[in-house]
């Protein structure tokens, strides 16, 4: 992740949403010393965490409510143990939490895309388990995977107007931006 962060932007700031012990912040941290990353999540997750990392900083709080501000906003496998009412709510406050497209910010979403993957990646098993995965966030949260269509209106429905799906294998990184 860090060389898409370095490659693909200039960010200054850096928030992980929901990260536990910010270990990707952290090693994206390690990475670009200049870049300030901030990780939230439930006050009791983060508590006695504040200092274990330099330019990591860690912040309690709820992401229904307030998403510090930052240029980028980082959801990895988040959005699919949540209903699409709830993903717009999180995806509304991730918008109040970074700038425009024009001046840098971007919604950085690592989770599967129903039947997207790379072309080299393409197998049965794969659609299997994305399938599979599908059913356990539908028995285990009120959750699902999404395919584009789907992610698209989620986009849409929050306001913004522009994103970029990077097939991973299983998993995709999706840009989200607005003007």
């Amino acid at each position: 992740m860090a060389s898409f962060v370095k490659n693909k932007t200039q960010f200054s700031s850096f928030a992980s949403r929901f990260n536990r012990t910010g270990t990707m912040a952290k090693a994206i941290s390690d990475s670009f010393p200049g870049l300030k990353c901030t990780v939230l999540d439930l006050p009791h997750v983060v508590r006695g965490l504040e200092g274990t990392s330099k330019n990591v900083a860690f912040v309690g709080g709820d992401m229904f409510k307030s998403i510090p501000p930052a240029d980028a906003v980082f959801l990895k496998c988040i959005l699919h143990n949540w209903t699409d009412k709830e993903c717009v709510e999180i995806l509304k406050k991730c918008k109040e939490a970074i700038p425009s497209k024009e001046k840098g910010g971007k919604v950085i979403i690592v989770d599967m895309v129903l039947g997207k993957q790379s072309e080299d990646d393409y197998n049965e098993e794969a659609t299997e388990t994305q399938i599979f995965s599908d059913m356990l966030m539908m028995v285990m949260t009120n959750g699902r995977e999404r395919n584009e269509k789907e992610w698209a209106q989620l986009f849409l429905q929050t306001g913004f107007n522009h994103y970029n799906i990077i097939p991973l294998g299983l998993r995709s990184i999706i840009e989200v931006y607005y003007i």
